[in-house]
């Protein structure tokens, strides 16, 4: 088992993302936006040495992730739930300077690990990270984030939702990550939302105009 999931880290396929063939998933980052070379570098020592490696996004769901931050022309990103720091990275990448990644962790194991991998790369001083549990820090924030993306403990997932509709800009998105996971999901008719068959499931959420 160990064998096979470094040979899929090696290829950038996460070992959920068989809700469509790994080909697919193959085919699909190779035609997206390039993994950069410090994102690789964290996910490969991701898979060497964490126990629970499959919850780093992966290049296919970074890239998503990138185009997004582009696509709302974001000032700053709000993460909850940073683990070895691939994502927060991602996202500060598709970043002008002057703008930044707000990220939350719980371990600081995991922050530290983010945080050596950040300082290799130009787009680190780009990102925050806050340690502690996700839910003190934000209610210490301010909005508005133009996107939020929501990846933690899947127990608090509801109150993650509840505070992040009320901190993102109107012309936001909210991008929360795992939804089909254990085959479960939940819907808001309160928003516009897709779900996208991205690794185990990714909710896209727009705020309707009020």
């Amino acid at each position: 088992m160990r064998s096979w999931l470094k040979q899929l880290a090696r290829r950038g396929i996460s070992p959920l993302a068989d809700i469509v063939p790994l080909e697919i998933e193959e085919y699909a980052a190779a035609h997206s936006v390039a993994e950069s070379d410090v994102c690789r570098l964290i996910r490969e020592e991701t898979y060497r040495t964490q126990d629970c490696p499959q919850m780093v996004v992966g290049p296919l769901e970074a890239a998503f992730l990138k185009v997004m931050v582009l696509a709302v022309r974001a000032r700053r990103v709000l993460e909850i739930g940073t683990f070895t720091g691939y994502s927060a990275l991602a996202m500060a990448e598709a970043l002008p300077e002057g703008r930044s990644v707000l990220t939350c962790e719980i371990d600081p194991d995991s922050a530290a690990f983010a945080r050596r991998y950040w300082d290799k790369s130009p787009h680190g001083k780009k990102i925050e990270i806050r340690v502690g549990p996700a839910l003190e820090t934000l209610r210490t924030l301010t909005g508005p984030f133009d996107v939020i993306f929501i990846d933690a403990d899947k127990a608090n997932y509801v109150n993650y939702y509840r505070r992040a509709k009320e901190l993102i800009a109107p012309t936001g998105v909210i991008l929360i990550d795992n939804v089909l996971w254990s085959g479960r999901v939940s819907s808001d008719p309160r928003v516009t939302a897709v779900l996208l068959t991205i690794r185990d499931g990714l909710f896209v959420i727009k705020p309707k105009p009020a």
